[in-house]
């Protein structure tokens, strides 16, 4: 049987306090396999993006257990959790998050850093090579295209070789060719390297590019969704 990445089981969250409470994420069940392509889909609100943080870690669980790479990070403390995050776990987001003092090579190789390696200098220049910017690791983020700038946040996320790539709304700032030459990119790294990739989308065709779609509606997963199927050979 293919390994199991992801495993959530009853998992509840609720946010807020007071009249602000809200219960974003309602008894979820949920099985990813190694090398599955899963694209979260549903309604603004619906609780995609909680979901995707619960999985990486960024945030607990009232109740129920999250279980990622055969490590449940129910009661482990943030500092275990961040150490587990940063070698097992790749984040893409929206808006890059990139350090804007910093070169793309500098901000590929901070995870390496912080992971202690001697090396992070030379694998983030692979990684950014990896990914077509050889040209440009010594430009600030302020000085690259929004197309560049996710560039270097997917060679960042991809420096640690994570077994997880996670990627909330990847193409959302960028426009049509752009966001498409991106989705290219995360799918043909993913297969290559054999990871695990789930994305956030509100793009149809992005999604439709997964080898299976969950579908979320007010904090639940719809139409037994949480079922794992045969893993698929993702589309790149």
């Amino acid at each position: 049987m293919t390994e199991t990445v992801i495993e959530l089981k009853d998992v509840s969250l609720t946010l807020g306090a007071g009249a602000s409470r809200v219960h974003v994420l309602k008894n979820i069940d949920l099985v990813v396999r190694r090398g599955e392509a899963a694209g979260i889909v549903g309604p603004s609100g619906s609780g995609k993006s909680t979901l995707l943080m619960v999985m990486a870690g960024l945030e607990g669980v009232d109740s129920g257990t999250v279980t990622i790479a055969g490590n449940r990070l129910n009661g482990l403390s943030e500092d275990k959790v961040a150490a587990f995050r940063g070698k097992t776990v790749g984040i893409v987001f929206q808006s890059f998050h990139l350090i804007p003092n910093m070169t793309a090579l500098e901000n590929v190789a901070v995870p390496l850093e912080l992971a202690g390696r001697r090396d992070a200098f030379e694998a983030a220049a692979r990684e950014l090579d990896a990914v077509g910017l050889k040209d440009r690791v010594t430009h600030y983020p302020g000085e690259l295209s929004g197309g560049e700038q996710q560039r270097v946040a997917i060679a960042r996320a991809l420096a640690p070789s994570p077994r997880l790539l996670i990627a909330d709304e990847p193409t959302g700032n960028l426009d049509q060719t752009t966001g498409k030459q991106i989705a290219d990119l995360l799918f043909a790294k993913a297969a290559e390297r054999g990871m695990t990739l789930v994305l956030v989308t509100h793009d149809p065709a992005l999604a439709a590019r997964c080898s299976r779609q969950i579908a979320m509606r007010s904090g639940r997963i719809e139409g037994g969704a949480d079922a794992a199927p045969s893993p698929q050979r993702v589309r790149a």
